[in-house]
């Protein structure tokens, strides 16, 4: 059974910055694309950044050179560095991975991934 969990979110002012973690269990880190989403206050889930199996990574326009994805395989676990933090930012993230080989990219639909975190909250105040 796959699961993963969230950790790392918290309140931030703005230009600070946060690194949120998503440990897997049952599952091998980086073996299909993994990502981040995110879902703010009345908004939809917007992909923010992926990874691939090959370690290319791509992300949202609004997070380029703000956001870091990675891997840490010793530890099973996927990270996103926010730094530079605005209040644009404040939002549910999850992390999620598909079970196949996928398009992988920001913007790849949340219905192509299999599994998903709970979601933990990034609130940042101006």
């Amino acid at each position: 059974q796959v699961q993963l969990g969230e950790s790392g979110g918290g309140s931030v002012q703005a230009a600070g910055s946060l690194k949120l973690s998503c440990e897997a269990s049952g599952y091998t880190v980086g073996r299909y694309c993994m990502a981040w989403f995110r879902q703010a206050p009345g908004k939809g889930l917007e992909g923010v950044a992926s990874i691939d199996e090959d370690g290319k990574t791509s992300y949202i326009e609004s997070v380029k050179g703000r956001f870091t994805v990675s891997i840490d395989n010793a530890k099973n676990t996927l990270y996103l560095q926010m730094n530079n933090l605005t209040p644009e930012d404040t939002a549910t993230y999850s992390c999620t991975t598909a079970q196949r080989s996928i398009s992988c990219a920001y913007s790849t639909a949340y219905v192509a991934y299999d599994f998903w975190g709970r979601g933990t909250q990034v609130t940042v105040t101006s």
